[in-house]
């Protein structure tokens, strides 16, 4: 499922401003959680972790010249050692948050199973472009958030692959999942 995750980060156009979601209610899954990544960076935050980018590296010039349209990005994953350690309604903070007439579903894949995995990819329009981007992707033993606020052009998204808290497998597992 994360595979699709990162396919949605790669085929959403720019990105734009935005509120960022409200992610703490999540935050008490960490107690029952293996695992637990928790990103917060502002765009102030993100400026000054690019100062650390070398101007002489191409990918890493060109990280910074993204980092400076963002406004934040927000992770929240949890991995879990058994299947039930959260449930549906733990999300439904979320997805409420989403469910408003500025939020777009774009993409949404359910499994019937079970214990399948559940993507959900949301945009929020601003006139011609995009004011935010949200991913929830609900697997049995995982929950993932993704919240991307700020403007970044849709060519260098993968350059941000490995950077901030972002994972750096984006480009392997797109492919994988779209054989």
């Amino acid at each position: 499922m994360k595979y699709l995750l990162w396919f949605a980060l790669l085929v959403a156009p720019s990105l734009a401003s935005g509120q960022p979601l409200k992610l703490d209610s999540l935050d008490k899954l960490a107690a029952k959680a293996s695992n637990t990544v928790r990103v917060t960076l502002n765009g102030g935050m993100l400026r000054l972790a690019a100062k650390f980018l070398s101007d002489d590296d191409s990918d890493e010039a060109q990280i910074k010249d993204l980092v400076k349209g963002l406004k934040g990005i927000y992770v929240r994953s949890y991995e879990f050692s058994q299947t039930g350690q959260y449930l549906d309604s733990d999300v439904e903070a979320i997805r409420s948050q989403l469910k408003n007439s500025a939020w777009n579903a774009i993409v949404e894949v359910r499994s019937n199973e079970a214990h399948g995995e559940n993507t959900e990819v949301y945009a929020k329009e601003q006139e011609d472009h995009f004011a935010g981007l949200a991913i929830l992707v609900a697997e049995p033993k995982e929950l993932t958030v993704v919240h991307i606020d700020g403007v970044i052009n849709l060519d260098g998204l993968s350059k941000l692959s490995g950077k901030f808290g972002i994972p750096g497998d984006i480009g392997s597992k797109v492919d994988k999942k779209q054989k």
